[in-house]
């Protein structure tokens, strides 16, 4: 029955965001067990594959963890993967393709190890069910491993699609910065009521987009599918009634969003992007100059939280530099007092920007290390209620 199972569960994310994650499932009342490089181990009822799909604001994917065993070579492995108990999951008619990877493991050929899980896993259900031949035409359980240092850890993906992926944006500029990694970027910077958030270098709008579901609560997958819909495992009235409480539990709008970006067709994008999330009313975007930026609002108290190019990706790292000078110069002339958030991969950031950071902390942006620059306003402005990261 829902809900009345222990179980061992994986939420990975990414690198710099386990310590998010992991409040997270604090905040859902289950029990982490371990905590490793881009994943958290947590112990819950089977009602935490609905839960943590529909509501980690950061996490990459929900996986159900089977089993994790010494596996240093392939017998081991192979041995390992037949102990587990398949036919609590998959159904005779059902699929189980097999993916994973190796990290500082003796067994570190990714092709080798999917056919030793697939055959152990097939051996297993075959001494069940009495085939020898699957079909593989039902239901499918994405068998997922991560060796590391010679410990397999054996999965099934119950998120499907990436939870990065709300299904508000089909499309982005050049260099979109993923939703995840957007949302933890507006937690750090905890918005507070009656305080201007804005991305003065909007793109898309995926940071002001998530500042909107953050500072409104709405659950990140609340209009979006995932895999474990389909496990038979889980009745959907389960996710029927987890929709219905998380769209009870939205907040009305309290603070003042704002994106500007100085290409229109990024404005557009970032608007029809905010109607797919159902917060377009929720968001001002405009036309602006990140380099000669002013407040929207007059004497406003405000937070900037920015991804300004790196030099990597887009433009050249001179490019970027002129820029954060031109920025910096802009935030101290007009908004001296605000609070300063950027995320960038330049080491040198401060220098150019001006000003050296009150905090730094260490994320990734995909596969790109970046520093998150945080410049704190003065304290004599600090009043306000203030969303609890």
């Amino acid at each position: 029955m829902i809900g009345g199972i222990g179980m061992r569960f994986v939420a990975t994310c990414l690198f710099g965001l386990e310590k998010l994650v992991g409040e997270e499932i604090d905040a859902l009342g289950y029990q982490r067990a371990e905590t490793l490089d881009g994943r958290v181990i947590f112990d819950a009822p089977i009602d935490a594959i609905v839960k943590c799909n529909l509501r980690l604001r950061f996490a990459e994917r929900v996986l159900i963890l089977l089993s994790s065993f010494p596996a240093a070579t392939f017998e081991e492995l192979f041995q390992g993967t037949k102990r587990i108990a398949w036919e609590e999951w998959v159904g005779r008619e059902d699929a189980f393709p097999v993916k994973g990877h190796s990290v500082k493991s003796a067994l570190f050929s990714i092709p080798d190890c999917q056919k030793i899980i697939k055959k152990a896993a097939v051996d297993h259900l075959s001494s069940v069910y009495g085939i020898q031949r699957f079909s593989e035409t039902g239901v499918t359980y994405q068998i997922e491993f991560f060796i590391l240092k010679d410990v397999a850890y054996i999965m099934i993906d119950t998120s499907g699609i990436t939870l990065h992926k709300r299904g508000y944006r089909p499309q982005s500029n050049a260099a979109p910065l993923r939703e995840t990694l957007a949302a933890a970027l507006v937690c750090m910077s905890r918005p507070r009521e009656d305080v201007l958030f804005v991305d003065p270098l909007c793109g898309s709008g995926t940071i002001a987009i998530e500042a909107a579901l953050y500072t409104r609560h709405i659950a990140p997958g609340l209009h979006r599918h995932f895999a474990a819909e389909q496990f038979p495992q889980i009745p959907k009235e389960a996710w029927d009634a987890e929709r219905r409480l998380a769209q009870s539990e939205i907040l009305p709008a309290s603070t003042k969003i704002y994106g500007f970006d100085i290409d229109p067709e990024c404005i557009a994008l970032a608007k029809e992007n905010a109607r797919r999330a159902g917060v377009q009313n929720d968001i001002v975007f405009k036309t602006g100059d990140a380099s000669r930026f002013r407040s929207p609002v007059p004497d406003a108290r405000g937070t900037i939280v920015a991804n300004p190019p790196y030099g990597e990706r887009l433009g050249d790292l001179k490019q970027a530099r002129d820029l954060a000078k031109a920025m910096g110069e802009a935030f101290r002339r007009n908004v001296p007092s605000w609070q300063i958030y950027v995320i960038t991969s330049d080491e040198q950031y401060e220098q150019y920007f001006g000003r050296k950071a009150d905090k730094v902390r260490k994320l990734y942006n995909g596969m790109i290390r970046c520093n998150f620059y945080q410049f704190f306003k003065r304290k004599d402005n600090l009043a306000g209620n203030q969303h609890k990261c």
